[in-house]
């Protein structure tokens, strides 16, 4: 199956084998973009796999597997005071000052601590928020 590409930057039409794209070029389902390193790609023809694609999207068991929670995991560091931490806490998850006191706690004395339970989209949300924090944090499947 072949997709034709016509790249924003030359103006002229590209084919390339599904799957088969440069190692600078990330394909984006359904949407019919191609983000490339220096430019975008726009996908001008549509494969016929799409339809199917979408069906198969919208089952209850692919919603099902789509939709189980995620972990937000933070990690114990040397560096940031926990003082800091609960703040962080209470900034982003909006918990009480016992809760957050207890999390950070657990953050210290075990290693990790799961701060938060959340669908993947909401969780990658919270991770880049407590990245944008100070705090070193990663996802994990529940």
């Amino acid at each position: 199956m072949l997709i034709k590409l016509r790249l924003a930057d030359s103006g002229r039409p590209v084919a390339a084998a599904a799957g088969a794209f440069p190692a600078n070029l990330v394909r984006l389902p359904l949407c019919g973009v191609v983000a490339r390193a220096l430019g975008y790609a726009f996908v001008s023809a549509v494969h016929e796999g799409v339809a199917e694609h979408a069906e198969a999207v919208g089952s209850g068991a692919t919603e099902e597997r789509r939709d189980r929670p995620w972990r937000v995991i933070v990690w114990n560091d040397p560096v940031t005071l926990m003082s800091y931490v609960v703040v962080v806490f209470r900034r982003i998850f909006g918990y009480d000052l016992e809760t957050a006191t207890r999390l950070m706690l657990q953050v210290h004395n075990e290693g990790k601590a799961v701060v938060a339970t959340q669908p993947r989209e909401r969780a990658e949300v919270t991770v880049a928020q407590l990245h944008a924090h100070g705090l070193q944090a990663t996802l994990a499947r529940d």
